[in-house]
């Protein structure tokens, strides 16, 4: 299991190395998304045009998808650049956001799942639900209306089945790789009414996998290093605008100590 310490050597890698991340996203998180980003370290990019999708993930140290606002052309894009990125062996990130909503979003998501296997999906519990199948299952818009806990046999499923790291978001994170299992409790409810914080925490994965290939141990990372910079921002915040921008500041800020102190894994 991830100790505090490797972690911590994950994110000097990573302001070391400050990896470009490629980010075909949706429109309402690409300021915060690529915020988060520079905070923790990196170096973030939004290029979207199938024209350019190849070379830029050529470039890059981790590609995240997201497809949070689809349409067709960007869905081209998004098969261009992670057909390019397995080729290349770079780690791929996918967002199944809103997964079970409509049925178009569903067969977008499963089809890339099928055809590209991503190193690493992170959803909240209703997406992984529907992602994996379960029978009747619809999701809320973009929100989760189930358990992560709920979702943890799931979430298994998908990982044994496409041999794959698979991401619950939830009051407890679900980390799951086939037998491997990590929990994390860190995080605070006041996160969820800041708009792309689950995008967020995608994006912070692809960080941690572009310094580390293994990527059950980079999922971990991201997830617990997204938590505990929320519950430090918590502590200054009056309300969802200040925790934003406190959540900016601690991932800029976080030492060591911050990780030695407050992981809950």
């Amino acid at each position: 299991m991830k100790t505090y310490a490797n972690i911590w050597q994950d994110i000097v890698r990573i302001r070391e190395k400050k990896p470009l991340i490629h980010n075909i996203t949706n429109m309402v998180v690409m300021n915060a998304t690529a915020n988060a980003l520079l905070a923790l370290g990196a170096s973030p990019v939004m290029a979207h045009a199938p024209e350019e999708v190849e070379d830029m993930t050529g470039i890059a140290g981790a590609l995240v998808i997201n497809m949070g606002t689809l349409d067709a052309r960007w869905v081209t894009s998004m098969k261009k650049a992670a057909l390019h990125a397995k080729k290349l062996g770079k780690p791929v990130v996918f967002d199944p956001v809103g997964v079970g909503a409509t049925a178009y979003r569903t067969q977008v998501a499963k089809a890339f799942l099928e055809e590209f296997a991503p190193d690493i999906v992170r959803g909240n519990a209703s997406e992984i639900m529907a992602l994996a199948g379960a029978n009747g299952l619809t999701t809320k818009g973009v929100d989760s209306s189930h358990t992560a806990e709920a979702a943890h046999e799931a979430a298994k499923e998908l990982s044994e089945g496409h041999g794959i790291v698979v991401v619950v978001s939830g009051s407890t994170d679900y980390i799951v790789y086939k037998e491997k299992i990590a929990q994390i409790r860190n995080g605070m409810p006041m996160m969820a009414q800041v708009t792309g914080m689950g995008c967020t925490a995608t994006a912070l994965c692809a960080a941690f996998a572009a310094v580390n290939p293994d990527y059950f141990e980079a999922a971990v990372g991201a997830m617990g290093v997204m938590g505990i910079s929320g519950e430090n921002a918590g502590k200054l915040a009056s309300g969802p605008g200040s925790l934003y921008v406190h959540f900016l500041d601690s991932l800029y800020q976080l030492e060591e100590k911050d990780i030695l102190k407050g992981l809950k894994i």
